[in-house]
């Protein structure tokens, strides 16, 4: 298969959250340099960014700085969120995207990974469970090797590794 096709096809919002010193509007654009105003603002809601960009003192046209940073953990995730949004590809591949996050910021993150997860394949790679709980298949893995596979209560009733993990990060 071509590199660039398999590219295409794929979409990744990681851990660190790769930002430009430029607009708003051009960071979301990054994955859809030709996308319309309206699409990008269209994407900036479902990654629940929306309403943060609208009280910036430029909105969508505000420069964000290098790496993004006048903006918050919580918002520079979901500018990367509205790009893969905007980019709508059929495979995400979402890589600890909710990790460095407090609390608040976790659930609108969260709100906005489960509305582009919809209808595509997506693999999530995290430690945080919270983030996986829904999945159609977890896969658990130990030194490199899988060592269980099933859904959350499938892996919950099997009395493993997974259900170990839940009630240890349940309990802190």
């Amino acid at each position: 298969m071509d590199k660039n096709a398999l590219h295409n096809l794929i979409g990744i919002v990681s851990q660190e959250s790769i930002l430009f010193n430029d607009t708003v509007a051009n960071n979301i654009a990054l994955s859809n340099p030709k996308a319309s105003r309206d699409l990008i603002i269209k994407a900036s809601k479902v990654a629940n960014a929306y309403e943060f960009i609208e009280k910036l003192p430029n909105g969508f046209d505000e420069n964000i700085g290098d790496g993004g940073n006048k903006l918050s953990g919580g918002q520079k995730q979901r500018l990367s969120i509205a790009r893969v949004v905007l980019k709508n590809p059929p495979i995400m591949i979402l890589d600890e995207a909710t990790s460095a996050l407090d609390t608040e910021s976790e659930k609108l993150v969260q709100e906005a990974l489960e509305n582009i997860m919809k209808n595509r394949t997506s693999i999530l790679i995290a430690h945080r469970l919270s983030t996986i709980q829904k999945a159609d298949i977890i896969v658990v893995m130990k030194h490199g090797k899988i060592i269980e596979r099933g859904d959350h209560n499938e892996l919950i009733e099997q009395n493993g590794e997974y259900k170990k993990l839940i009630d240890m990060q349940s309990f802190q």
